[in-house]
């Protein structure tokens, strides 16, 4: 269990509204739109010119003794979302990284797929190889 928000008795419908509108309402995202499924959430917004997307994993009802701790690691995960959103958007606010430094990692590229998604298997290959990439494509 997340030692964050742990006993949270939030329901994940308030805590998804709360997000929704911390982006729209406090900082001004001209859009927001949330999917969830059996076993992820993601949420997209566009701000700054540039649409972010997270994409949480979400714990497995299968994997715990009783729907009550299922429920309880939802309204936890869901709080962790909204902390993280909230800290990323304090930062910039507060001029400690710039918005694309805070979000380079979920800002969707023209691929759909995020920068985070593309770039982690040649961080993988730069790491094995222990080189840089040639600058240049052939």
């Amino acid at each position: 269990m997340s030692p964050y928000a742990p006993k949270t008795v939030v329901p994940v419908e308030r805590t998804r509204a709360e997000i929704e509108r911390l982006l729209t309402q406090k900082y001004g995202a001209k859009a927001f739109v949330y999917a969830v499924r059996a076993d992820f959430t993601r949420i997209e917004f566009e701000m700054n010119g540039r649409r972010i997307r997270f994409q949480m994993p979400l714990p497995q009802e299968k994997d715990f003794y009783s729907k009550r701790e299922f429920e309880q690691a939802l309204r936890t995960k869901w709080r962790c979302l909204l902390l993280t959103i909230k800290g990323k958007l304090e930062s910039v606010e507060n001029e400690i990284e710039t918005f694309d430094d805070a979000f380079l990692p979920q800002i969707v590229l023209p691929s759909n797929e995020t920068l985070g998604e593309w770039a982690r298997p040649q961080i993988v290959e730069i790491y094995q190889l222990g080189q840089m990439p040639p600058l240049l494509t052939a």
